[in-house]
């Protein structure tokens, strides 16, 4: 499941990804047209700037706006930057692997490798989704 953040985020980059290139969208309006708490996104904001995915301008006509593409910001990427790993177990992970401390065998692990498969569909769904793709929708 998403979290609030990964969710709050994913809208405001809509909004953002709708706007004419160039358009430097105030914090504000983004909260109002998006339905996001306002400092709640403020902090998502900061950590999609960390990310490389908006920039922003301060000042009287500050604001934020896209500096990646919306056809290359998918959900995985996203899904990561704010709720981690996409898999369901950290044995299955790819991106923050630990091994399981129960576990005999990883190998022979039927739980990991029916765990493996899910993230792999699931990233693979993930990654076909983009931020273009859901606004074209």
């Amino acid at each position: 499941m998403l979290s609030h953040k990964t969710k709050y985020a994913l809208k405001a980059l809509l909004f953002l990804a709708q706007q004419e290139p160039g358009y430097i969208a105030r914090t504000i309006e983004i909260a109002d047209t998006a339905a996001i708490p306002k400092k709640f996104l403020e902090q998502i904001l900061l950590d999609l700037k960390r990310g490389h995915f908006v920039g922003s301008k301060q000042g009287k006509f500050g604001g934020y706006y896209l500096i990646k593409s919306s056809d290359e910001i998918t959900l995985a990427d996203i899904h990561r930057l704010f709720d981690g790993a996409i898999a369901l177990l950290p044995c299955a992970s790819l991106n923050f692997y630990e091994p399981c401390s129960d576990c005999k065998s990883e190998s022979e692990c039927a739980l990991r490798h029916g765990l493996i498969a899910i993230r792999e569909e699931t990233l693979k769904a993930m990654q076909g989704i983009t931020i273009a793709s859901l606004v074209k929708k």
